[in-house]
């Protein structure tokens, strides 16, 4: 329940327009006390007589009237959230360049509250670099982005840049609002991408594991108040500031380092992709192109996630990563049950969108209890969340 919440909406000019009226109706619903502002292009959209029936508040959208002008700072001092959805690729430009057109953009140059928008575009604009680089402006100054969403658009595509769902968003506004700093005082490790187990000075043995599920999860528990260190194999990802980052390259390595610090944390991901055999024997030199073949001996590496089971304490929560890609869930519970994890957190690589290199994930958890827990193909980003809230349910359980 957002009971007596103050919600300032923004909606500006996109065909997800539609969905903010459910939007609105589901605040409304949860007892929020709602306003609204729109672009002028967004009137093509949605009309402002819908969204005040809805809201119960007139819908302001002219900068110039005497009544909008002096509202323009009073709306961002009255709300305890400015939430734009959608926002578009236009307004977004706008925003991180600090201009101020219209009603909307006035109210965000001086909103003394915290801004949360849902872009909305199609696929191509939203992986434009440009649109990157402004994302990244409007978060440095402390502007919070929901994930799009992957799915049909407007254009009769199928890809990224849909407005996340109504419930989503809803789901998001309750974290904010409830469980932003639900893990303050919790120290937590992380582990993300590969590791490259070393043939010879220019060869090594890997797999194509970013990071970016691993440092995504890292990001979300310190926005959470956890106080993470995350241990990093070979990768070109820079996570936030605050996270205490150990890079490392090789299986072995990464095991040191997490035994390092596991008897002072109370929450253990183990999302990192460690190669499972390292070889025997490794060549000071590089290794020539001689003779027909070449074997390499390899032996197992040291399983991590399996030493964490067994010196894991009772206040510790160990979340485990299963990638399959055969008898997925039987070998996912098997996992969770032999390395004594209380989570497990499966990716098939026969679901579309889920696996190395992408930018989204689909996901399914299984925890200790016997419960299981099921969710759409999502950004990265939605995906970390989803894991942070199914460890609070299990920590609070």
């Amino acid at each position: 329940m957002l009971t007596r919440k103050k919600i300032l909406v923004g909606v500006t000019g996109s065909i997800a327009a539609y969905k903010t009226v459910l939007l609105i109706r589901l605040l409304i619903k949860n007892d929020a006390e709602v306003k609204v502002i729109m672009t002028p292009s967004a009137i093509d959209f949605v009309t402002p007589l819908t969204l005040s029936t809805i809201s119960k508040n007139e819908v302001l959208t002219d900068l110039f009237t005497e009544k909008s002008w002096s509202n323009h700072v009073m709306l961002g001092r009255w709300a305890d959230v400015f939430l734009i959805a959608p926002l578009s690729c236009n307004t977004l430009a706008k925003m991180a360049n600090g201009f101020c057109d219209n009603l909307l953009l006035a109210v965000y140059l001086s909103a003394t509250c915290k801004v949360i928008v849902a872009p909305a575009m199609d696929e191509d604009m939203w992986l434009h670099a440009t649109t990157k680089s402004n994302l990244q402006l409007i978060e440095n100054s402390g502007d919070l982005v929901i994930p799009v969403e992957t799915g049909e658009l407007a254009s009769g595509l199928t890809g990224e840049g849909r407005m996340a769902e109504p419930a989503v968003i809803m789901q998001y506004l309750q974290d904010f609002f409830f469980d932003g700093k639900s893990l303050k005082g919790i120290n937590a490790l992380v582990t993300a991408g590969p590791t490259y187990e070393q043939i010879d000075p220019v060869r090594f043995i890997g797999n194509y594991s970013s990071g970016k599920m691993g440092v995504t999860i890292a990001e979300e528990l310190q926005e959470r108040g956890a106080k993470v260190t995350l241990v990093l194999g070979p990768s070109d990802l820079l996570p936030n500031t605050g996270i205490f980052t150990v890079h490392v390259k090789s299986a072995d390595e990464m095991y040191n380092a997490c035994l390092d610090c596991i008897s002072q944390v109370q929450i253990i991901v183990m999302a990192a992709a460690v190669a499972d055999f390292t070889p025997v024997d490794v060549s000071g030199i590089k290794i020539k192109k001689e003779g027909k073949d070449l074997n390499i001996a390899l032996i197992k590496t040291k399983d991590i996630l399996k030493k964490a089971g067994e010196i894991k304490k009772d206040d510790q929560i160990l979340v485990g990563f299963a990638l399959e890609t055969n008898n997925e869930k039987e070998n996912a519970i098997k996992k969770l049950q032999e390395k004594n994890a209380d989570l497990i957190v499966l990716n098939s690589l026969n679901d579309v969108g889920a696996g190395f290199g992408t930018t989204t994930n689909k996901i399914t958890i299984f925890d200790k209890q016997g419960n299981e827990y099921l969710f759409n193909t999502k950004d990265k980003k939605q995906v970390a969340r989803d894991i942070v809230n199914t460890i609070i349910k299990y920590k609070n359980a």
